[in-house]
C-alpha cells in the first residue's frame, strides 16, 4: 500500500460509523486510534528517509541535473504521486537533507551549552559530531559533487558551513583566542575530511571513527608550546 492510500485509509478509519452517527469512542477505540496514528507516522518517516537515501544515491551516480523525480519513484517502486506526497521537487529533497543536518547540529550545540566547559564535555561533543559526520558522509559527498548544479540553493546550503562554526565557538568557549578558535576549527574540519577520504579505504569504520575522534581530541586538548603562547 502506498503512502497516499495509507493516509486515506487512516482518515476513513477515524471517520467510521460511530463518528458519522455522532457516537463516542470508548477507551479501547481511543487506544487503537493512537496506535494506528503512531504506526502511520512511523511509516511516513521511514518512507521519507528511504526517498532521501535513494535520491542521494542517484544524485551521486547520475548527478543532480541528470536525475528526475520519475527515476527516484521507479527506483523506490512507487508512483510519482506517492513521491509527491513527501517531496514536490528535487530541491525539496536537498533542502530536507540540509534541514535534517541542521536539526542534528542544533541539538548537539544545545547539548554542549547545557554542560560544563571541561575536557569530558569537549570529548563527548567530538564523539557526537563524529557520529553526525559518519551518518551524513554520503550526503556531503553528493553535495560536493553537485556544487555547480546546486548553486541556486547557495543560501540554503550555507548552513553546512555555519553550523560547524557555531559548534566551534561552543567548543572553544567565550573569549577564546584566535589560536584556540583556529585549533578547534581545524579539528572539526579534519574530522570531516579524514572520514570522507578514508572511509572507503579501511575495513573497519568503527575503528576509523575512533582513530579520527582521538586525533581531534589531541588537537583540541593539547597545549601549544610556551613560546607560541607568549606570542599569541
Amino acid at each position: 500500500m502506498n503512502d497516499i492510500a495509507e493516509a486515506t485509509s487512516a482518515t476513513a478509519w477515524h471517520a467510521g460509523p460511530e463518528g458519522a452517527a455522532g457516537g463516542h469512542a470508548g477507551p479501547e477505540d481511543a487506544a487503537g486510534g493512537h496506535a494506528a496514528a503512531r504506526r502511520d507516522a512511523r511509516s511516513r518517516t521511514d518512507t521519507r528517509a528511504r526517498i532521501q537515501q535513494i535520491a542521494v544515491g542517484l544524485f551521486t551516480e547520475h548527478g543532480y541535473e541528470g536525475t528526475s523525480l520519475r527515476e527516484i519513484a521507479e527506483r523506490l517502486s512507487v508512483t510519482k504521486a506517492a513521491l509527491y506526497y513527501h517531496f514536490k521537487s528535487k530541491e525539496d529533497i536537498i533542502l530536507s537533507l540540509v534541514e535534517d543536518y541542521q536539526a542534528q547540529m542544533d541539538a548537539l550545540i544545545a547539548w554542549a551549552g547545557s554542560h560544563p566547559a571541561n575536557v569530558e564535555t569537549r570529548r563527548e561533543i567530538l564523539s557526537r559530531y563524529m557520529r553526525i559526520v559518519a551518518e551524513r558522509s554520503q550526503v556531503f559527498r553528493m553535495l560536493h559533487q553537485n556544487q555547480a548544479a546546486l548553486n541556486t540553493m547557495a543560501s540554503a546550503l550555507r548552513t553546512l558551513k555555519t553550523a560547524p562554526l557555531q559548534l566551534a565557538d561552543q567548543l572553544a568557549g567565550p573569549g577564546a583566542s584566535v589560536r584556540e578558535r583556529a585549533r578547534v576549527l581545524m579539528a572539526l574540519g579534519a574530522m570531516s575530511v579524514g572520514w570522507m577520504y578514508l572511509t572507503d579505504q579501511v575495513p573497519d569504520r568503527d575503528e576509523l571513527s575512533e582513530l579520527i575522534t582521538g586525533i581531534a581530541n589531541e588537537l583540541v586538548d593539547c597545549q601549544p608550546p610556551a613560546a607560541a603562547r607568549s606570542g599569541s
